[in-house]
């Protein structure tokens, strides 16, 4: 994004496009919103949209389109097999990574599923540097487990480390040393998702596929957020400036094995797939993408997202692009910090974060904080945030809760979707809420599953917080929503 210097001196994130498609949103009353979310079992995931003013819940799946995109689609070849429309993506990802194979599949974890059937067995163990859920799911499921190597700071909620997701290559190369027949691959997620979007840098991302590299191993990345990475690095490391985005790129790609993404995150579509340098690779999870996801020009996508994904994976390489979600996710973070409220620092991608263990430091832990928050929020102002803490994890083998490293509640910036006064606005009702932290309480299971329990879960209050959150709001903000 173009620096643009205001006269007045303001400090504000300035769009480089214009909105040409409006979706008209609701506000229903507080009321209405403490019913939503009784109804929705104090699960963010299992509100309606009806009853959302602004869904921070994510940015999977739900950023806007470019005209461009949309234009692309026009021009989809809808056949079987054979289809032009996925050789026009094939190429565009050889271009763009430099790769000579591209299996596709219906999204990212549809990718992970791929992996870890093809390389994880009973016993094998998966370094990375922070996990994912459906990532550790997949891996769990099949019998192994993750170890998280994440440097220091990277679970430090405040910091002015600017790349708080990087391997810690000590403990990685003790690992190795110690398990490495059990390691079949080491997996890179650009940037963290569970611990605020927080970047590798460049030299990190290389030193630490050179170490695995020479054990033997294969490299594996997550590339769903590594737009906002390659902003990062850009803007971040002194190495790196003089670099164009696709030399970039192009650097990361050349030491990873395997390359994964969902494109409902990386290039503005809904699908996914997995990319690779080697046709023994390539060989050898081929089979599993028709068996599970479709035939090897389509993998279950449409082929009218794939000519958008080839399209928004263009766009990927436009610094003014890639740069809007991390500057106004920059903007909400520091208007928050003026104010007082506790969030992840530095800013990282995908979307603001607050500190729920700061936020409401009394309620306790094993009462799910970051999922209290999330439900207060919604009360507070119709906003839909996600949940990344404890209820993300899954119980341990033994039935013992898995308390998580971080209690976060994720507000979610999906690209070119909201304006400067929508964020503003939910600044503001969180700011409200952090002046009445003391009337949030605490929330507890009332249907677990036993896997992926933030999706479906249902929660309820250990108390009557939420009509006091009400009445509380009523008194402050009079008949306005």
């Amino acid at each position: 994004m173009a620096e643009i210097q205001f006269y007045t001196g303001e400090n504000v994130p300035l769009e480089l496009h214009k909105v040409r498609i409006v979706q008209k949103l609701d506000l229903v009353p507080v009321e209405r919103r403490a019913e939503a979310i009784t109804e929705a079992g104090n699960n963010t995931f299992l509100l309606k949209n009806k009853d959302i003013f602004l869904d921070m819940l994510t940015d999977s799946g739900v950023n806007a389109m470019s005209d461009r995109q949309l234009a692309s689609m026009m021009v989809a070849d809808d056949s079987y097999a054979g289809s032009a429309t996925f050789t026009r993506l094939t190429d565009k990802l050889k271009e763009i990574f430099n790769t000579d194979y591209f299996l596709p599949a219906h999204q990212g974890r549809a990718a992970e599923n791929i992996i870890a059937m093809t390389f994880v067995k009973e016993g094998s163990i998966i370094p990375m540097n922070y996990h994912f859920t459906t990532t550790k799911a997949h891996v769990t499921r099949l019998g192994g487990s993750v170890e998280e190597l994440v440097i220091d700071e990277g679970i430090q909620i405040t910091s002015d480390h600017p790349f708080k997701g990087n391997f810690d290559l000590d403990k990685l190369k003790k690992l190795l040393d110690e398990k490495g027949e059990r390691i079949p691959f080491v997996r890179i997620e650009a940037g963290t998702n569970l611990i605020g979007g927080q970047p590798l840098s460049l030299e990190n991302m290389e030193a630490t596929a050179d170490l695995v590299h020479s054990y033997g191993k294969l490299m594996v990345i997550d590339a769903s957020l590594l737009q906002d990475n390659l902003y990062f690095i850009k803007t971040r490391e002194e190495a790196a400036k003089d670099l164009s985005i696709r030399e970039i790129t192009k650097r990361i790609s050349a030491k990873m094995d395997i390359i994964y993404f969902s494109a409902r995150k990386l290039g503005f579509a809904r699908g996914g797939g997995i990319a690779l340098h080697d046709k023994a690779l390539y060989t050898k999870m081929r089979e599993l993408v028709p068996m599970f996801e479709g035939f090897l020009t389509y993998g279950g996508m449409s082929v009218r997202e794939m000519e958008a994904m080839a399209v928004g994976l263009e766009e990927t390489m436009d610094m003014d692009v890639i740069s809007q979600g991390p500057l106004f996710i920059e903007y909400m973070t520091n208007e928050l910090i003026r104010l007082g409220v506790p969030v992840v620092t530095p800013p990282g991608g995908l979307g603001c974060h607050l500190d729920a263990s700061r936020f409401i430091p009394h309620v306790r832990q094993e009462e799910y904080p970051a999922a209290a928050l999330g439900a207060a929020v919604y009360i507070a102002g119709g906003i839909r945030g996600m949940e990344r803490g404890t209820v993300s994890e899954q119980r341990e083998p033994d039935g013992s809760e898995h308390l998580a490293s971080v209690e976060l509640l994720r507000l979610a910036m999906p690209r070119r979707v909201f304006t400067l006064s929508q964020v503003k606005y939910a600044v503001d009702r969180i700011k409200w809420l952090y002046d009445h932290r003391d009337l949030i309480g605490g929330l507890r299971f009332v249907e677990e599953p036993s896997s992926l329990r933030f999706f479906f879960g249902r929660l309820e209050p250990t108390s009557d917080w939420q009509d006091k959150l009400v009445k509380a709001f009523r008194k402050d903000f009079g008949d306005s929503l």
